[in-house]
């Protein structure tokens, strides 16, 4: 009651104050930044590797177990999680939200560099560090379809790619789906038979020189034979054929 009847006696001062409060929200409100998408720190840190044709249990025993060791000495973590899947290895650092981001990453950089001593020598590439960074993400999707093959829409969105990544402010665009090239061999046990030849041996002849745990899978007569062992077949391609042991189709 007693401020309702100081307001009622100074009618003209209450008025005053409520244009004043009126004009300072507006103002505020013109000039308060205001973004669609908002730069929003996650104290996450994704360490991120490659080793193709690798199986998973070769990728946790050569590149996360390692990996794994070394991170174990970064200081203000919470949490570290691994996944190991064929030719891809991801561990996931979390830290305390209190953790200057910066330099949380250079020191997962440091001890992952301290790693690679441990990791395959045929590694093809070092492993990736990578933060969550909202303004990374994809703020446009394109989605290509029509009455045309695999491979047409393949080569349509490669050339949008070069377009998109052409214009002025854009950082990087990715394709995902579509053909990948690949080979399928499948053998016709009858002529495996008649040359006295184990299927097994032919799975194996590989190239030593070649990466170490590849993983291919070969087929005949509807059946897949996954093998597990050194690099690539020594004879081309075309020299399958040709020595008798493979059905054309």
């Amino acid at each position: 009651m007693i401020v309702n009847q100081a307001a009622l006696k100074r009618q003209v001062t209450v008025l005053a104050l409520l244009v004043i409060i009126v004009i300072a929200g507006l103002y505020c409100y013109a000039t308060l930044p205001r973004e669609s998408f908002p730069d929003i720190t996650i104290p996450y840190v994704f360490v991120t590797t490659t080793y193709e044709g690798v199986a998973p249990q070769d990728m946790e025993k050569l590149i996360t177990i390692p990996i794994e060791r070394k991170l174990k000495g970064i200081d203000n973590v919470e949490e570290i999680r691994s996944t190991s899947a064929e030719g891809l290895s991801t561990v996931a650092i979390k830290f305390l939200p209190k953790v200057d981001l910066d330099d949380a990453v250079q020191k997962v950089r440091d001890k992952v560099d301290q790693a690679k001593n441990d990791l395959p020598a045929d590694l093809a590439d070092d492993p990736v560090i990578q933060e969550v960074n909202f303004s990374d993400m994809p703020v446009i999707r394109v989605v290509l379809s029509g009455p045309f093959s695999l491979r047409r829409l393949q080569n349509l969105a490669e050339d949008l790619q070069d377009r998109i990544e052409s214009i002025t402010g854009v950082l990087e665009a990715r394709i995902s789906g579509g053909l990948e090239r690949e080979i399928r061999v499948e053998f016709d046990l009858d002529r495996v038979g008649a040359y006295n030849v184990p299927f097994s041996s032919i799975i194996n002849s590989r190239d030593p020189g070649q990466r170490q745990h590849a993983r291919r899978q070969y087929g005949y007569r509807g059946r897949k034979v996954s093998g597990t062992g050194s690099g690539g077949l020594q004879a081309p391609v075309g020299n399958l054929f040709n020595c008798g042991l493979c059905a054309r189709r």
